[in-house]
């Protein structure tokens, strides 16, 4: 029998050539990657970023959530905090810890900084110019960040070691205060008083520096909101000041007496929020009004100590907000008062000896400028006090040309020692 001739056709049994969704479904259940079974080039975009780990399991860390970037970048999703009742946001507090190897350069991308403040817009990325970085969380150096479209913020970074911290300002912790709280409490001139508790049951200590009959009185609060941590530096430059063992310190506080509440919020500190307390009231709003010991006990606990001391005829005199912002002004509100004329002309000495004796140069609020609900404006208007919303520039201080850190927030609080004793020469009380 002759044998057939060969087929061209291929024999039934031979699978046909896979296609390419076939081959990166293989691709997908073995791990191999797509582009090495099609046989073409990897991506760029393909490489993993060198970076291992964010790190926020420590006090004060920001909440956020971060992902790679086709670009090879880190998106640094910040977390907001709200507003009870209110449209109002917040996301602006950066404090976390980078975890890559030594040498690697790190690009991030800041995002969710799309804030509502008083019911408006406002992103906080136009303000965000600069961040601070340490390698042990403890000294700090500025580093520049860049704007992007559609207010993102990028920071480039190299790894000094195996950690970096990152911060939006040179951080205070609730570990910090305890360490002055420790240096302060037997010091024969100050005296701590627990004149109530957080939400979360946190202490609320004030501390009085001096002696309560001194003829003038000045009150200090800070980290109503709590990322901003520069009013904190700026008290213990003043406390170191006036206790120092200096004719001088004694010379200031022959003439005035300091009550400063530093951790207004200490919740909000230790966990990390931008602007509210655990229940979403903002601490520096509704002073116009009776604090709501519910939702905002840290507010009532304040109020009631002011309340007892204008019993008994001890009311501060002057009282300061200490805040950060990008503008760094004193916020001088005017509400409808017969003595605003009298607060005007006081704060306009009070910015003066700012001026000769720090490096303050943003100058004040002008016009018909007033910003209902704040301490400054509140305490004015109730109680009498002439009181002022101080905001500490964030990125810049235009009187020395640097980027501020801690040792030029303890500077300024020195400074404000000669400050408050030239106010009281030339105000009486």
């Amino acid at each position: 029998m002759s044998r057939p001739h060969a087929s061209c056709s291929p024999p039934p049994w031979r699978l046909p050539a896979p296609s390419p969704a076939l081959l990166r479904y293989l691709a997908a259940v073995l791990t191999v990657p797509a582009w090495l079974v099609l046989g073409k080039e990897a991506p760029a975009s393909s490489t993993a970023p060198p970076l291992e780990y964010i790190d926020t399991s420590f006090e004060n860390a920001s909440p956020l959530w971060y992902e790679p970037a086709p670009d090879g970048s880190i998106r640094v999703h910040l977390l907001y905090d709200h507003e009870r009742a209110s449209p109002n946001r917040a996301a602006g507090h950066i404090h976390f810890r980078l975890h890559a190897p030594p040498g690697t350069r790190l690009t991030l991308e800041f995002k969710n900084l799309d804030n509502v403040w008083n019911g408006r817009p406002g992103s906080v990325a136009p303000e965000l110019q600069a961040v601070v970085v340490s390698e042990d969380g403890l000294h700090w150096q500025p580093q520049l960040t860049e704007s992007l479209p559609g207010n993102r913020v990028r920071l480039g970074v190299t790894m000094p070691g195996p950690q970096l911290y990152v911060a939006r300002v040179e951080p205070y912790r609730l570990s910090d205060f305890d360490r002055l709280l420790t240096r302060c409490r037997t010091h024969p001139l100050v005296h701590v008083t627990r004149i109530g508790d957080s939400l979360q049951g946190r202490p609320l200590e004030l501390l009085r520096v001096g002696r309560p009959e001194a003829p003038g009185r000045v009150f200090l609060r800070a980290r109503a909101h709590p990322w901003e941590a520069g009013g904190n530096w700026v008290i213990e430059g003043l406390l170191d000041r006036l206790l120092e063992d200096s004719p001088e310190a004694r010379r200031f506080l022959a003439r005035y007496v300091v009550y400063t509440l530093p951790l207004a919020n200490p919740d909000g500190v230790a966990r990390g929020l931008t602007r509210f307390n655990l229940a979403g009231r903002d601490l520096n709003r509704d002073w116009d009004r009776p604090a709501d010991p519910k939702l905002a006990p840290e507010n009532a606990a304040l109020e009631a100590w002011l309340e007892g001391m204008r019993a008994i005829g001890q009311a501060p005199h002057l009282a300061l907000d200490l805040h950060n912002d990008g503008g760094g002004r004193l916020h001088l509100s005017r509400p409808p008062i017969l003595t605003l004329d009298r607060h005007l002309a006081r704060m306009a000495t009070f910015e003066t000896l700012l001026r000769q004796h720090t490096w303050f140069t943003e100058g004040s609020t002008g016009g018909s400028y007033r910003n209902a609900g704040t301490l400054g404006d509140g305490w004015l208007e109730r109680f009498g006090i002439d009181a002022a919303v101080l905001e500490l520039h964030c990125h810049w201080i235009a009187g020395v040309a640097e980027h501020p850190t801690a040792p030029h927030w303890r500077a300024f609080g020195a400074g404000l020692a000669q400050v408050f004793y030239d106010y009281f020469e030339r105000v009486t009380p």
